[in-house]
């Protein structure tokens, strides 16, 4: 059985989601980027490319690196590995890193914990 948060939040159904397609979600005031990989799993990480400031890593190509599941960002390509957040390019720009939201997929339901802090 698996345990999750009280501070957990159903953000969609993983129907809603496409393979290898982003989606953008505002859960508690923020906003997550959900990604559905080829092999089931889902991924999410903060939508906000800390490169440019702009809420747009949902809008990303995903890819791999080895065998680390990643999505570049739309703007200047920086590629994050979607398991840790780490920049794993940085396109010789300083080191960055994207917040990983637990994920939950539970009955068909995606299920997001909040941050510590976030408001529910």
């Amino acid at each position: 059985m698996t345990t999750i948060a009280e501070t957990a939040v159903r953000v969609c159904a993983l129907s809603d989601l496409e393979v290898e397609r982003g989606r953008a979600a505002l859960v508690a005031g923020e906003q997550a980027a959900l990604f559905l990989l080829p092999d089931g799993s889902v991924h999410a990480v903060d939508n906000l490319d800390p490169y440019s400031g702009a809420h747009v890593i949902s809008r990303g190509i995903v890819g791999t690196r080895g065998d680390a599941p990643t999505v570049a960002s739309p703007l200047h390509k920086q590629v994050f590995d979607l398991r840790t957040g780490v920049c794993v390019e940085t396109q010789g720009k300083p080191e960055a890193a994207l917040r990983v939201w637990p994920v939950h997929v539970i009955d068909g339901d995606v299920i997001l914990e909040l941050p510590a802090g976030s408001r529910s």
